[in-house]
């Protein structure tokens, strides 16, 4: 049977305040990527929500990565949250026509729904329909009417992942939903300040490990960012899943 692939990284790189920390003080900003890269094989890109890159910045953090590394892309608000996937053609073709400059570097595409904002399955359908065919991508919930049945088989269908994941309020069901399993720690008690503890990270551990057993990929990344819990917390875990 096959084994799945696991993926375990932090939710961005650029934080002046792991400077001391996980970076070394001397260390020149414009290394930080190829730092990371070395203790990592994957991130996921977050101010890609706020402004878009240029392809040409994309191909510049694919250059400064291992040939096997890989970045997760968080999709612009423009599409998630100011248009709520309304007319989500142009948008897509703009998004992906950028993300070409990370080449065979490119892992899965998240799309965080806005909070309040309750479920649309006519809009969400032809959301998914207009979504390219050969990328993996990733819909996560901020408001729990989405957490439906019809709102499940549309994700099946079109071979989208559910991103689980720790925000009050809108915490999904541990259950895999789609063709892989995509995780994002936001903070132990919902605040990214705050770091994860070895048993409640020993139990996440446990439950990856069986989707991983299955013959399906993981990919978890941590946001909880403040006082370089991040990095601190994904070593843990993925020092946990290799059983050291």
């Amino acid at each position: 049977m096959r084994r799945g692939e696991v993926r375990i990284g932090c939710s961005g790189w650029l934080y002046d305040h792991w400077r001391g920390d996980f970076y070394a003080p001397e260390l020149r900003q414009a290394d930080w990527l190829t730092f990371y890269a070395s203790r990592f094989d994957t991130v996921e890109i977050n101010n890609s929500f706020y402004r878009l890159p240029e392809r040409s910045t994309f191909a510049a953090w694919a250059r400064a990565t291992p040939e096997d590394f890989l970045f997760a892309v968080k999709a612009s608000r423009f599409l998630t949250h100011l248009k709520k996937l309304k007319d989500p053609e142009a948008p897509l073709e703009r998004l992906f026509d950028r993300l070409r400059g990370l080449g065979e570097r490119l892992g899965p595409v998240l799309y965080q729904l806005p909070p309040r904002w309750k479920v649309n399955v006519e809009r969400f359908r032809h959301f998914l329909e207009a979504l390219p065919q050969g990328v993996r991508q990733v819909v996560e919930f901020r408001d729990p009417s989405w957490y439906v049945g019809e709102i499940r088989a549309l994700l099946e269908r079109h071979q989208v992942a559910l991103c689980l994941h720790d925000k009050p309020g809108s915490t999904p069901k541990r259950e895999r939903v789609g063709p892989f399993v995509y995780v994002r720690f936001h903070g132990s008690v919902g605040t990214p300040d705050d770091g994860y503890s070895t048993a409640t990270l020993r139990r996440w551990a446990t439950w990856l490990d069986a989707q991983r057993k299955d013959g399906v990929d993981v990919y978890a990344y941590f946001n909880n960012d403040v006082l370089a819990h991040a990095p601190r917390n994904a070593a843990t875990l993925r020092r946990m899943l290799r059983g050291e």
